[in-house]
C-alpha cells in the first residue's frame, strides 16, 4: 500500500511540474508566441468571417474580373486583394476559405486521434495476439501512402466535406496509434497500474483514467503538427479537384482557379498560397514549443 502511495504522489508531482514548466514557459518562446499569434489570428478570421468580409465570396461580378490589388495600377480600393476571374473579391473568399481548412484540419485530427489512441491503447495494454493483429493492421497502412489511399476513396465515393474529414481522418490515426502503444508498453509496468489491477479496477477505468492522462502531452504535440499537414493535404485535393467543391470556398479551389493566371494575374494563385504557408507556419510553430515543453529533457534542465 505504501508504494501504491508513493506511485500516486510521484505521479502527481510529476504532473504538477509539468504544469508549472508550461505555464513558466508560454512566452519565454519568441517563436513560441509568434505561432500562437498567427494561430489565434487565423482563428478568429474563421470565427468572424460573416462579419469582417467586405464582400460575399460566391457574388460574381463579370464587370470587375481579374482587378489588380488596390496598391497597383488599375486596382480598386473596394478591392484590397484585388478578384479573381469571375470578379469574386480575393480577400472575402481567403477569409471564408479559412474556415474549410481550420474545419477539415481540426476535425480530421480529432477522427484519427480517437482511432488512434483507442486502438494504441488496447495493442499497449493487452499485447499478445490482440497487439500482433494491431500492430499488423498499422504495418498495412504504413505501407499504403496516405495520398494514394484518399484519392481512391475519394474517387469511390466522390468529394464533399463530410467524406474528406473522415477519410482523411481514417488514413491517418496510425501515428496515434504506434505512439500511444509505446507509451503504454512502459506505462503499465509502473506500480500504480500494478496495484489498480490488484485492487480489482477494471481495465476500462486502468485504460482512460489512469493510462491516457499520461500520454496527453505526447499526443498534444503530435495532433497540433497534424493538422498542419491536413491543411496541405485538403488544400492539395481540392486544387486537384478532390476536395471541397463550389460554392463551397477553400484555400485549395482558389489556388486552382488561380493557376492559369499565374503568369499574367500572379495576385489569384499568390495570397492563397500566403494564406497557406502563414497558417502552417503558426501551427508548426505552436507544436515546435510544445515538444520543447514537454521534452523530458528540457524538463530535467529546468528542474535542475
Amino acid at each position: 500500500m505504501p508504494s501504491l502511495v508513493n506511485e500516486t504522489s510521484n505521479v502527481k508531482s510529476f504532473t504538477t511540474r509539468k504544469r508549472k514548466t508550461l505555464f513558466s514557459q508560454i512566452f519565454k518562446s519568441r517563436t513560441g508566441v509568434l505561432g500562437l499569434f498567427i494561430l489565434t489570428l487565423v482563428v478568429l478570421i474563421a470565427l468572424l468571417a460573416p462579419f469582417i468580409s467586405p464582400h460575399d465570396p460566391a457574388k460574381v461580378d463579370i464587370t470587375a474580373t481579374l482587378l489588380p490589388p488596390s496598391w497597383v495600377e488599375g486596382g480598386s480600393a473596394e478591392h484590397l486583394l484585388g478578384t479573381d476571374n469571375m470578379g469574386r473579391d480575393l480577400l472575402s473568399r481567403i477569409i471564408y476559405g479559412s474556415q474549410i481548412s481550420l474545419l477539415v484540419g481540426i476535425s480530421s485530427v480529432v477522427v484519427a486521434g480517437l482511432i488512434g489512441v483507442l486502438i494504441g491503447l488496447v495493442s499497449g495494454y493487452y499485447g499478445g495476439w490482440i497487439d500482433n493483429v494491431l500492430m499488423r493492421i498499422v504495418d498495412a497502412f504504413l505501407s499504403i501512402p496516405n495520398i494514394l489511399f484518399t484519392l481512391v476513396i475519394l474517387g469511390i465515393f466522390g468529394p464533399s466535406l463530410i467524406t474528406l474529414i473522415l477519410v482523411i481522418g481514417a488514413t491517418n490515426w496510425v501515428n496515434y496509434a504506434r505512439i500511444v502503444r509505446s507509451e503504454v508498453l512502459s506505462l503499465k509496468e509502473r506500480e500504480f497500474v500494478k496495484a489498480a489491477k490488484t485492487m480489482g479496477v477494471r481495465d476500462f477505468f486502468i485504460l482512460f483514467r489512469h493510462l491516457l492522462p499520461n500520454v496527453v502531452s505526447s499526443l498534444s504535440v503530435v495532433s497540433t503538427l497534424s493538422v498542419a499537414t491536413t491543411i496541405i493535404l485538403e488544400a492539395s485535393l481540392s486544387f486537384l479537384g478532390l476536395g471541397i467543391k463550389p460554392p463551397d470556398v477553400s484555400w485549395g479551389g482558389i489556388l486552382s482557379d488561380g493557376r492559369d493566371y499565374l503568369a499574367t494575374h500572379w495576385w489569384v494563385a499568390t495570397f492563397p498560397g500566403l494564406a497557406i504557408t502563414i497558417t502552417v507556419l503558426g501551427i508548426i510553430l505552436v507544436g515546435d514549443w510544445l515538444r520543447d515543453i514537454f521534452d523530458p529533457r528540457s524538463n530535467i534542465q529546468n528542474d535542475i
